[in-house]
């Protein structure tokens, strides 16, 4: 009996070792490697026309990707709101402070601890800059900042694209821009 056990033993042991199976030396094609499968030469295949991967539906270009007609767009795709502004404070808070500090000179907690100052939003040239533009650095990156689309939904990245533009209003507005019923306090606190 005991013979019989040290066989089976043996042969589960033999059987085991046979089928080892390498799952990290499997046969596949690596991205962009070339293949004689396909007459074209490529292992991957090209999106069926007609079809839109997931992720990827557009019905609205200007909200999806800050142009309009292959331009930066100087306009919001939703109505512009108080609640808007204050999400895009919000927003600028957690997202964007850290670098471009609350009023938007560049000047945030990791600027002063070493990494490269981002410019501010108060020089000329981003005061010029559609609306558009700032989207399109929030969602692609631009120099030193990285993109933040996999963190901030669309909605929010033009939320804070508003909050923006308002930053760059209040530190360059006049007395004369002022409403009539708020000129007077502020003329009060001079």
């Amino acid at each position: 009996m005991k013979a019989l056990r040290r066989l089976c033993l043996a042969a589960t042991l033999l059987a085991a070792s046979a089928c080892r199976q390498d799952m990290h030396d499997q046969p596949r094609f690596e991205a962009l490697e070339g293949s004689s499968f396909f007459a074209d030469g490529l292992s991957a295949r090209h999106q069926v026309e007609g079809t839109i991967a997931r992720g990827e539906l557009q019905l609205d270009p200007h909200l999806a990707t800050g142009r309009i007609d292959g331009a930066f767009a100087n306009s919001l795709p939703m109505p512009l709101t108080r609640e808007l502004l204050e999400r895009g404070r919000e927003r600028f808070d957690i997202f964007c402070s850290a670098c471009h500090d609350r009023a938007g000179y560049g000047e945030g907690m990791v600027v002063r601890r070493g990494m490269k100052q981002p410019p501010s939003f108060h020089i000329e040239r981003l005061q010029q800059v559609p609306l558009g533009y700032f989207f399109d650095v929030m969602t692609r990156g631009f120099g030193a900042m990285i993109d933040v689309a996999d963190r901030v939904p669309v909605a929010d990245r033009w939320a804070i694209a508003a909050y923006v533009r308002t930053l760059q209003l209040s530190q360059h507005a006049t007395l004369a821009e002022v409403a009539p019923e708020s000129r007077s306090k502020l003329e009060d606190q001079r």
